[in-house]
């Protein structure tokens, strides 16, 4: 079969998205970096224009040389963070980048793509199947090699990877995989806030009601015996784990999430003044250029991970549910995209790249609502970083070059 025309095959819906995305993302990276002294929107523009020939790189390569060679972007991508522990520099308490002179690399925003190759790569061997327990061991490891590696200098982005374990789920991964995830997620959360003895005491008759329910006899015993001893031994571990593996930082941010800590001129400082710049902006906000909280430079970071603040004191409500619809969208549309793919590969793929934007859209504007903790995680296409606009340009293109190249599939 003829090759038929990329361009005509190429999905525009999610282009034209992705374009006003990075456009509405440049003007209010502009309106936020008013009052600095650094050329941050200058900057910002310079990493969009070097995104087009990136683009058009991205579209040129053959579809199936993602494929070909996914395990080997993956092995470079392990190696590159594991130079940052010897080559890695130091910005703002996290030695994830490489410095080359005035410009920096963060790798973990690329390691992404490779991840999801390698996943997608790995899945769409015929003879794998995840309720095999080795294989199982394997695909986590795929997932779990990265988050080991990004873990030390960057928690909040090794948080994003976990995502991906719903790919797994969607691709026969046992639930009770996913189910043991969120229940660690919830216990820990809950015993930062109720004493150990009296979530153990409530795990005990939770378990003894299930086991009369069930009348399985000595085997649910045995069964509920071992969940209760890892789950109470989870449950005291987690001070342990809160006081000694967590930094400060870390520590002090879920304690004013949880209403432990009221801090507002210090940790909270942040989340506190986003509120207000949000909260400020009304239904139609106060127009570009006009915030208040922007313009007085009340918001830290606001041109990075505090972005939203933006939106929604100059553009004010209708502004945020015009962005929030755009992702959504955009969302929904590369979901639509990955099902009807012809190969589980480029399903695999596109099920990874909306997993991932979706996660970093939901943390990015509940960490700016005060719902969720501050973790550092850029709103996709949106925030400032030329890192974090090439590694989503580069997850979202690679995946459109496959949707392209669909209809030369067998």
């Amino acid at each position: 079969m003829k090759n038929q025309s990329i361009k005509k095959n190429l999905d525009w819906i999610c282009i034209i998205i992705y374009s006003l995305l990075v456009i509405l993302g440049l003007l209010n990276i502009y309106s936020s970096s008013l009052s600095s002294t650094d050329d941050t929107a200058m900057k910002q523009l310079l990493f969009i224009v070097l995104s087009i020939p990136l683009i058009f790189v991205l579209l040129a390569v053959d579809g199936k040389v993602y494929e070909k060679y996914a395990s080997l972007i993956y092995i470079i991508g392990l190696l590159a963070l594991a130079g940052l522990f010897v080559f890695g520099k130091t910005i703002k308490g996290q030695a994830n980048w490489y410095s080359f002179g005035s410009f920096g690399i963060q790798p973990s925003e690329f390691v992404k793509s490779a991840t999801s190759l390698a996943l997608a790569k790995y899945l769409s061997d015929v003879q794998v199947n995840l309720k095999d327990t080795n294989r199982q061991i394997q695909v986590l490891g795929i997932l779990g090699l990265p988050i080991l590696l990004i873990v030390p200098h960057d928690p909040g982005s090794a948080l994003i990877y976990c995502v991906l374990i719903l790919v797994l789920y969607r691709e026969g991964l046992p639930a009770w995989y996913v189910w043991t995830a969120f229940a660690a997620i919830i216990l820990f959360v809950t015993t930062l806030i109720v004493q150990p003895i009296y979530i153990i005491l409530s795990i005990l008759v939770i378990l003894i009601a299930v086991h009369f329910k069930s009348r399985m006899g000595n085997r649910n015993v045995i069964l509920s015996s071992i969940l209760f001893i890892l789950m109470s031994g989870f449950v005291l571990s987690v001070d342990y784990v809160f006081n000694n593996v967590f930094k400060q930082h870390h520590r002090d941010r879920f304690n004013i999430l949880l209403g432990k800590t009221v801090d507002l001129k210090g940790i909270g400082y942040n989340t506190n003044q986003s509120e207000i710049a949000i909260g400020s902006g009304g239904w139609f906000g106060k127009g570009f250029l006009e915030g208040t909280q922007t313009k007085g430079g009340f918001v830290p970071e606001q041109h990075t991970d505090y972005i939203f603040t933006t939106v929604g004191e100059e553009w004010g409500f209708a502004g945020c549910l015009v962005l929030i619809s755009l992702f959504v969208t955009l969302l929904l549309r590369i979901i639509y995209l990955a099902e009807r793919q012809k190969t589980k590969f480029s399903r695999v793929y596109g099920y990874c790249v909306a997993s991932i934007l979706f996660v970093h859209f939901f943390v990015n504007i509940a960490m700016v609502a005060g719902i969720f903790p501050t973790i550092g995680v850029p709103l996709p296409f949106f925030s400032y970083g030329g890192s974090g606009l090439w590694g989503f340009t580069i997850l979202l293109f690679i995946f459109l070059k496959m949707d392209a190249n669909k209809v030369n599939e067998w």
